[in-house]
């Protein structure tokens, strides 16, 4: 295996000669190695990645993307900052001057520039932490608000399309065709009750009131690299959903994965509840660069966002238990209903401690959120 990687490698503008393969076991959807190479005694690293293409249904259309997104940033940040710049991430073109390469089995393959000193964290350990990296995305989409050209390319479509996904569960539900709906009337019953969130941001966006801007779409924490020493933001990664989308939607999703410390599947409901504190910071680091360009009505649904997309998040969760666990790898019987229950759980919290949570955003925007 270490000998085809070292034969991927050799199609990219690389320093040198491949010396070295370390496969990566994080992540759940691309393969990833770190490809050490050699010239002249000199070594580098490089982050080779498979592309998942089962999920991506088209390699070169998001890395184009990709590409027009992490150039503009870099010549940017250039201008500001030259050694943060070469700290950003940087797509290796092939031999080609492609930004991904395609073998004889019909696989994608990219690579990308190794950050040296910088490191990721998978929790929240501190409301220091929830800060930078909020900033750090609430940056990236402020990096990304002069992109000229047109729009980028949708590399998962309808990915936020909460009401189309409604339909699919409300489809999925009138067949049951595995009888598992009585295994989840209280989540069911919950669901439809809740329905009617489902359209708000997108009607908003249909008219205009919420504008359409790049949105990372997958702010989990983990997707921001800070520097070793000083635990300030060097770059934000994974941008394979980089796409045209909502503010809020980022701003929920943050909402969603950081401010609760329990585990997406965690059994024990009471466990599960928004942390006011980690709120807090995420929205201060989040406003501290978003709040330059947020309109008023981006402003007032930064709460609901957190609210909807993990509504979003539950639905899919039990749309998968219905339809029998197809998306989703499961571990144990009824594992996307544990996990379906426990977003269930975080929607409830959030709608308690909603209107406290708008005050602290009011707060953030000095006394302004509407």
């Amino acid at each position: 295996m270490k000998d085809e990687i070292r034969s991927i490698a050799s199609h990219f503008r690389v320093c040198g000669e491949p010396i070295n393969v370390t496969p990566v076991t994080r992540g759940h959807i691309n393969d990833t190695y770190i490809v050490t190479v050699e010239k002249n005694g000199q070594a580098a690293k490089y982050v080779l990645q498979r592309i998942n293409h089962a999920v991506f249904k088209d390699p070169p259309a998001m890395m184009a993307n990709i590409l027009r997104v992490t150039e503009h940033i870099h010549d940017k940040v250039q201008q500001a900052d030259p050694a943060l710049a070469r700290r950003q991430l940087t797509v290796v073109r092939t031999s080609d001057g492609e930004g991904c390469y395609e073998d004889s089995e019909g696989n994608f393959w990219r690579v990308y520039n190794f950050i040296e000193d910088a490191v990721t964290h998978d929790t929240l350990e501190s409301t220091d932490l929830a800060y930078e990296a909020a900033r750090m995305f609430g940056w990236f989409q402020r990096m990304l608000i002069d992109l000229s050209g047109p729009a980028l390319n949708e590399t998962i479509v309808g990915f936020h399309n909460t009401p189309r996904r409604l339909e699919v569960f409300q489809e999925l539900l009138k067949t049951d065709a595995l009888n598992r709906a009585g295994n989840a009337k209280g989540e069911i019953d919950f669901l439809i009750e809740n329905s009617h969130i489902c359209s708000v941001l997108t009607d908003l966006a249909d008219t205009g009131e919420i504008p359409e801007r790049i949105a990372h779409n997958d702010t989990k924490i983990n997707n921001v690299m800070l520097d070793r020493t000083t635990n300030k933001g060097v770059c934000v990664i994974d941008l394979d959903t980089v796409m045209p989308g909502l503010s809020v939607y980022d701003f929920g999703d943050m909402v969603r994965t950081a401010t609760c410390s329990a585990a997406e599947d965690e059994p024990d409901l009471s466990k599960v509840a928004v942390d006011l504190k980690l709120f807090e910071a995420l929205v201060r680091g989040y406003l501290a660069e978003a709040g330059r360009f947020l309109t008023s009505a981006e402003k007032s649904h930064l709460v609901f966002a957190g609210k909807l997309i993990t509504f979003e998040q539950f639905m899919r969760f039990l749309t998968d238990y219905l339809a029998g666990d197809v998306y989703y790898k499961t571990s144990r019987e009824g594992h996307n209903l544990d996990r379906s229950r426990t977003q269930m759980k975080l929607v409830k919290s959030i709608v308690e401690q909603e209107e406290v949570m708008s005050e602290l955003v009011a707060r953030a925007f000095g006394g302004d959120s509407t």
